[in-house]
């Protein structure tokens, strides 16, 4: 099955996300939360605890991308980032509701991440139907 650019293109922006915000934190944590007014300081426990995340993010984000390129592994990929982008709108959703309004760019980036983690659904559920629905498959007599 070969992937459609309408897939590909938001593969390719889910894991190019992923990738980048990963990879951010990462490796400069303390610059990427100061954008959201919050200030980390040097507790090395703290920079760890948000580094592993990030890594995980990034890798994350490598697997999403590679299914812009790879047919084989695009409705994967596809769930992958529907599951990433999704899960984090939830989190958001929880914490909103637990702890209260935060800065706006956080609000901006749950905006992001259920339109990116719907799109990847959508992907999904495209593909599917795409392998399910093909004139190709041919049934058993």
């Amino acid at each position: 099955m070969t992937t459609q650019w309408f897939d590909r293109a938001i593969l390719g922006v889910a894991g190019v996300t992923a990738l980048g915000v990963g990879f951010a934190i990462t490796v400069v944590p303390a610059g990427f939360y100061a954008a959201y007014d919050i200030a980390l300081g040097s507790n090395p426990s703290l920079l760890n605890e948000l580094r592993a995340p990030g890594a995980s993010l990034t890798a994350l984000g490598a697997l999403i991308l590679a299914g812009a390129f790879l047919s084989g592994v695009s409705r994967f990929s596809a769930a992958l980032g529907a599951t990433v982008f999704l899960a984090y709108a939830f989190g958001r959703f929880v914490s909103m509701g637990l702890d209260g309004a935060p800065h706006s760019g956080l609000v901006t980036a749950l905006v992001v991440e259920l339109v990116i983690g719907g799109l990847c659904l959508l992907s999904v559920v495209r593909q599917t139907n795409a392998v399910r629905f093909s004139p190709l498959k041919q049934r058993a007599a």
